[in-house]
C-alpha cells in the first residue's frame, strides 16, 4: 500500500523550502517508509540511497537535475529522515536490504540506475545481488560496492586504522558509550557529520542543521543511526553474497564511481578497488578538496557527472 502525506502535519516538511518535494509513504517494508518520487514515469528510473546519519535531503540538489527526464526516487531508510523508527525492529545491513527489496517490488521498479552514498552502497549492491535483472546502471558517490569480493574483510580492517569515525565507533562500543552518544544526535549532529567529513563549512545554517538533526529528537528516534554503527562494531551486518549469474549480469552494466579525495571515513585506497574489481573499465572521478559527503561539498560537479553519464549510456 502506498499513500501520500499531509504536509500540514509537519511544520518542517519542506525544510524551509530547501526540500520542496512531495512526500510519499509506503508500508510495504512493514513500517511507514518515506520516499520522494519526482519526474516522469515510464522512462529512466533513478534510485538514490543515502547513508549514515543522513537521509534523502542529501540528494536535494541532484533531484531537480535528473527529474526533468528521469523518474527520481529517493527513499529514507528505516530510522532515518521522514521514515518511521519502529522499536521492535533490528537495524542491521540485511534488514535495510530486505526493506529496500520490498520497497522496489511494491513499486515494481525496473531499469534502475542506482546512485549510492555511504552505507547506501552495501544496501544497493544487496538489492543488485538479489535482482540484477532490475538494475540498469551502477553509480557510487563515496559509497562502497561490496559484491562478493574476497578482499572486503581486509579492506574494512585496513580502513578502520585511518578512519576517525570507525575508530570512534569501535572504541565507543568497547567502553559502552556508543548508544548514549548517538542517542543524542539531535544535539550532536554537527559534530557527527564533521567527524565523517565535509569540506564546505559554508553549508552550515540553521536550516541545514535542522534538516539533518530534526529526525533525532530523542534516543528512541536514533535507533537507525545507532544500529548502523553498532552493527559494524559487533559484526552483526551481513553483506549480501551474489551468485555467479548475478555477478555476470552486474559486470555488464554501465558503472561510474565519484569519490571525494578528502574522505576521512571511507578512504579511496581501501574501497575504490571494490568498484574497479567489479567494473575494470568504468570511469572513476576523484574530486580534489571534496570530503565524504561529496553531494554536499560539490553538488554541481557531481550532478553534472551523473547527468552526463546517464545520457551517454
Amino acid at each position: 500500500m502506498t499513500y501520500s502525506y499531509n504536509l500540514n502535519r509537519d511544520p518542517f516538511a519542506d525544510c524551509e523550502g530547501t526540500y520542496p518535494f512531495t512526500p510519499h509513504f509506503t508500508d510495504a517494508p512493514g513500517f511507514a517508509m518515506h520516499y520522494v518520487d519526482e519526474g516522469p514515469h515510464g522512462g529512466e528510473t533513478v534510485l538514490c540511497l543515502h547513508g549514515e546519519p543522513t537521509w534523502g535531503y542529501l540528494f536535494r540538489h541532484l533531484i531537480p537535475v535528473l527529474s526533468s527526464d528521469c523518474r527520481v526516487i529517493v527513499p529514507d531508510h528505516m530510522g532515518f529522515g521522514k521514515s518511521a523508527t519502529p522499536l521492535n525492529r533490528s537495524y542491521w545491513l540485511q534488514d535495510h536490504i530486505d526493506n529496500l527489496e520490498r520497497f522496489v517490488l511494491a513499486l515494481d521498479l525496473r531499469e534502475i540506475t542506482l546512485i549510492m552514498h555511504d552505507f547506501g552502497g552495501p544496501v544497493g549492491m544487496g538489492l543488485a545481488a538479489r535482482h540484477p535483472d532490475r538494475i540498469r546502471r551502477v553509480i557510487t558517490t563515496n559509497g562502497p560496492t561490496p559484491f562478493g569480493q574476497s578482499s572486503l574483510g581486509d579492506r574494512l580492517s585496513a580502513n578502520v586504522v585511518v578512519s576517525p569515525w570507525f575508530q570512534w565507533v569501535v572504541q565507543a562500543e568497547k567502553d559502552g558509550s556508543l548508544e548514549a552518544v548517538l542517542g543524542q544526535l539531535g544535539f550532536n549532529i554537527l559534530s557527527t557529520l564533521k567527524l565523517n567529513g565535509f569540506e564546505n563549512h559554508a553549508l552550515i545554517t540553521d536550516t541545514w542543521l535542522a534538516a539533518y538533526g530534526s529526525h533525532f529528537a530523542d534516543p528512541s528516534d536514533c535507533l537507525g543511526a545507532i544500529g548502523w554503527a553498532k552493527g559494524y562494531a559487533t559484526g552483526a551486518h551481513q553483506f549480501e553474497v551474489p551468485n555467479a549469474e548475478a555477478i555476470r549480469m552486474i559486470r555488464t552494466k554501465p558503472a561510474m564511481a565519484i569519490w571525494g579525495k578528502s574522505d576521512r571515513t571511507l578512504h579511496a585506497e581501501h574501497f575504490l578497488p571494490l568498484f574497479t574489481e567489479l567494473f575494470p573499465d568504468a570511469p572513476v572521478h576523484r574530486l580534489a578538496g571534496v570530503g565524504h559527503y561529496c553531494l554536499e561539498d560539490a553538488p554541481n560537479e557531481v550532478g553534472r557527472l551523473i547527468a552526463d553519464f546517464i545520457y551517454r549510456n
